[in-house]
């Protein structure tokens, strides 16, 4: 087993990715804020264009020129102190970070790329057309503009989500024939200390505490981190540009007819 590298891997879904792989053979280079916890080998802030480079040369000093994957888990939600800090960390300290990575995948026998999307944010919606696109450009300081200008965080976070996740379906095209997969897993709420922040929110705590998936309970780290393994795994080499749900069936509640 190779080298994989998890961003958030201090906590919650990241955590249990590293625990998960860890578990299965892989070496992990764990990425996030600050070096705490078993996994993170890296202390970097994916806010930032020089956080994301740091940890890009931090990884390639530390993998030893190949990779056999990435996961991206890190992120921030609707509690977050500003709507930019959101579109920073969810579609840019996904994609530079990938970008700068995905040259070590190409030696891999079998090199998969999964970033962790969301539920809630799979469709484009009409009133983030114009920050999604930002991010679409890759034009961060409009993204950043235009996030602050909608002065809502939950808008940030959905335009980040579908935008990021629209990013690694045309990826995994690109992509292919280096013979590298991508693919996103789409959680729904899933008790991590990001979700509990929500729920403790006296804002909307409530609405999200109500809010409860068909198969009645929200879900748990290591439920989002077996999907991860599987598409790591050699069981999931015709698998790409998909997007899995793990979501206790609420896309399927929300959208039944869109698939």
């Amino acid at each position: 087993m190779g080298s994989i590298a998890v961003t958030g891997s201090a906590s919650g879904i990241g955590a249990q990715v590293c625990r998960m792989l860890e578990s299965e053979g892989h070496s992990i280079i764990g990425i996030d804020q600050k070096t705490d916890g078993k996994f993170t080998r890296i202390a970097a802030d994916l806010s930032s264009k020089v956080g994301r480079q740091s940890a890009i040369d931090e990884t390639q000093r530390l993998c030893d020129g190949q990779l056999d994957g990435i996961i991206c888990c890190a992120g921030v939600g609707v509690t977050a102190p500003s709507a930019s800090l959101i579109v920073g960390v969810n579609f840019f300290g996904v994609t530079e970070l990938v970008d700068g990575l995905a040259p070590l995948l190409v030696e891999s026998e079998n090199a998969s790329v999964v970033v962790i999307g969301s539920v809630a944010a799979t469709h484009q919606q009409k009133e983030t057309a114009d920050l999604a696109q930002a991010m679409f450009d890759f034009d961060e300081q409009q993204a950043n503009r235009l996030a602050e200008a909608s002065g809502s965080t939950h808008l940030a976070y959905a335009a980040s989500k579908f935008a990021v996740t629209a990013w690694a379906r045309k990826l995994s095209v690109s992509i292919a024939s280096k013979g590298i997969r991508v693919n996103v897993v789409a959680p729904g709420a899933v008790e991590t200390p990001l979700h509990q922040a929500s729920k403790d929110d006296p804002r909307f705590g409530e609405a999200v505490k109500n809010f409860v998936a068909p198969i009645g309970r929200n879900g748990q780290p290591e439920e989002i981190a077996n999907a991860v393994s599987f598409l790591v795994s050699d069981k999931a080499s015709f698998i790409s540009g998909s997007v899995l749900f793990v979501d206790g069936g609420m896309d399927a509640m929300m959208r039944a007819k869109q698939f």
